[in-house]
């Protein structure tokens, strides 16, 4: 299948958001690790006997920026869930006065990923940059997924949304899901940035997802009428991508 240019594009995000946003830390209280030990301690003893290795699974920005050392990675398949803008920002790729959208894993269906094979030998030393990096906001649960890949199945852990947490928005429509990426930006960029970033990663695996595709085009055409009504120049039609950066994206 010949591969599709985004509509997207880091220019057009630049474009439509030129001002930096600044970090307002009472937007989100973030656990510390002290706060954060108890739920890895339960996390690992759920985790099922005989998993050979120790696995994390990324459907996000851990495909473009996992932050941590492994030793494999495969692209896979998890059933029962699948990828969705579900979580609001009001913090990293949102704020108060304009919340941002990110992804998680929401009930049903099936996600393309990957799966990371992490290196260290304790389980708990080795699981917490991540389980810092994507449980400190309170939005996400961990649960233990079977992974399906062309070398068999691995059990890894990984993120789903916290259906009980104040940021989850249920099941918006995707237009209704584009407003609020379009608009949303927060110290770390604009919630369209996380999308364009996990949309280019996605394609480079092979993994087209048709949510993500269908919400680049949205947030591009909104993006291209906010940077026309501030007066900036229309976009070129397939700028080329730019290399990630070097920050997270929470």
């Amino acid at each position: 299948m010949p591969k599709r240019p985004l509509s997207l594009s880091l220019d057009l995000i630049a474009r439509a958001h030129p001002d930096p946003v600044r970090d307002d830390p009472g937007a989100l209280t973030l656990l510390t690790d002290d706060e954060l030990e108890p739920g890895l301690a339960q996390a690992l003893t759920r985790r099922p006997s005989g998993a050979e290795g120790l696995w994390v699974f990324g459907y996000g920005s851990l495909i473009w920026q996992p932050e941590f050392t492994f030793t494999e990675r495969r692209t896979g398949t998890v059933r029962g869930y699948h990828r969705r803008f579900c979580l609001l920002q009001r913090r990293f790729r949102g704020s108060t006065e304009r919340p941002g959208l990110v992804l998680a894993l929401d009930r049903g269906g099936l996600c393309r990923g990957v799966a990371f094979r992490l290196a260290g030998d304790d389980p708990h030393v080795t699981l917490l940059p991540v389980w810092r990096r994507e449980m400190r906001g309170n939005g996400y649960a961990s649960r233990w997924v079977v992974v399906e890949t062309a070398d068999g199945p691995v059990t890894a852990l990984t993120f789903v949304v916290n259906c009980a947490s104040d940021r989850y928005t249920g099941r918006l429509t995707e237009p209704e899901i584009a407003d609020r990426i379009a608009t949303g930006a927060g110290h770390l960029g604009p919630s369209a940035e996380y999308l364009f970033r996990t949309a280019e990663a996605c394609a480079r695996e092979g993994i087209l997802d048709e949510h993500l595709w269908t919400l680049q085009a949205l947030v591009a055409e909104r993006l291209d009428a906010m940077a026309r009504a501030d007066g900036a120049p229309q976009a070129p039609s397939r700028p080329a991508a730019s290399p990630s950066p070097q920050f997270t994206s929470t």
